[in-house]
């Protein structure tokens, strides 16, 4: 078995030659650093092909990959990776956290995937910027929080996003039925603003890329998101934003707020908003009620009354509007409320559909379409508003 230092010598070697040839493709790269192995083995320190074959994949993560991370992240049933310290790993694996046996080689090492990471989607974290969100090539969810901020030194939660999971999966999976599945595919047709709610890890982005199938293809769709995450394919006329982070100097940000009032000159059919977390659901619900029918949009809450609180608190922090005004702009706006659960198997599943229809007084008036009573989503009313139903 080979030895990290020696590794990393030949590693060092190959960074070396690498920054004079930066043209040189994977295959040719590969060509390297057999060679650079080759020599530096010699006849006093031969290596196993084993050894060689897997000296030779990690020095190459480490030049062209995440280095101790690819393992992790090419792992199918790996669900998350938790970095608490550079020498403390953690893993979801089918639904049970453990404790990773590799770790990184030193802080370093740690802090230049970090910068790595954060380069590929021109961001930035420093002392100065200690905490951001990110994304990997796939799609990857990122959250990295530096020391001072993190006692034990660099965090980083990394959520892998799975290859896209289609409403055909969701109904394979049990977290949908076929009946409510097509339900919903007129609903999106017929230009329904629809809102999905739901916890931690309860599966909404990928229940609204789910949804989204059902946009017509010939739609002039604007997505809005912090991390870019979506991806809806089947639409040509499609614009897809990111917000921006501020630089070094605390200036060039560009938010959520900011990409919905951009959307709305772009002449969109619909919005799509990944999440709303703050201020941009005012905007967002203006969008929605200003003839961009069909748009769709997440919010984190337990339950679907708790999100018309959430929205109404995220409206506050924008504007100092009555209440009642609040109530009567997010009723004429949305639709359809989602609220997706993570059942205590681990399963994620559609809750409850939600009809909001009317203000009575003060009082949201709201009509239960389904809700998910022993294992299955059962019916409970008819959709009251038809006037846009095909």
């Amino acid at each position: 078995m080979y030895s990290v230092d020696y590794k990393n010598d030949i590693k060092k070697q190959l960074i070396e030659e690498l920054s004079e040839n930066v043209g040189l493709d994977d295959k040719e790269i590969l060509s390297e650093i057999d060679l650079k192995i080759e020599q530096y083995e010699g006849a006093d320190r031969p290596l196993k092909l084993i050894d060689k074959i897997k000296l030779r994949k990690s020095i190459y993560d480490s030049l062209k990959n995440y280095d101790i991370l690819t393992e992790l992240l090419e792992d199918k049933s790996v669900n998350e990776i938790m970095i608490n310290a550079y020498d403390e790993i953690f893993i979801d694996k089918h639904g049970k956290y453990q404790r990773w046996d590799k770790k990184f080689e030193s802080k370093e090492q740690l802090d230049n995937i970090i910068q790595q990471i954060v380069g590929k989607i021109n961001r930035i974290v420093n002392v100065s910027i200690p905490i951001v969100d990110a994304r990997l090539y796939d799609g990857s969810r990122v959250h990295i929080v530096l020391p001072p901020i993190a006692i034990k030194g660099a965090t980083v939660t990394i959520r892998k996003f799975p290859e896209k999971i289609t409403m055909k999966k969701l109904i394979e999976y049990g977290s949908i039925d076929v009946d409510t599945a097509e339900f919903l595919k007129k609903l999106v047709r017929s230009g329904y603003n629809i809102f999905i709610s739901g916890g931690t890890g309860s599966g909404k982005t990928t229940f609204l890329n789910a949804l989204s199938e059902f946009i017509p293809e010939d739609d002039r769709v604007i997505t809005i998101e912090d991390s870019a995450e979506l991806n809806i394919s089947h639409v040509k006329n499609l614009v897809s934003l990111e917000t921006r982070d501020k630089n070094v100097e605390g200036e060039g940000e560009i938010n959520m707020q900011m990409l919905i009032r951009a959307a709305l000159r772009m002449n969109p059919d619909r919005i799509v908003v990944g999440e709303v977390r703050g201020k941009e659901a005012l905007d967002m619900l203006q969008a929605m009620n200003t003839g961009h029918d069909g748009s769709l949009s997440t919010g984190h809450a337990n339950s679907s009354y708790d999100m018309l609180s959430r929205l109404e608190t995220m409206v506050l922090m924008a504007e100092n509007l009555p209440l009642l005004a609040i109530r009567q702009q997010i009723v004429s706006s949305i639709d359809i409320l989602i609220h997706l659960v993570k059942l205590k198997n681990k399963k994620r599943v559609v809750y409850e559909i939600t009809e909001l229809t009317e203000l009575e007084g003060e009082n949201y008036t709201t009509n239960r379409l389904f809700e998910y009573k022993e294992d299955h989503l059962v019916k409970c009313n008819a959709l009251k508003n038809t006037r846009k139903l095909d």
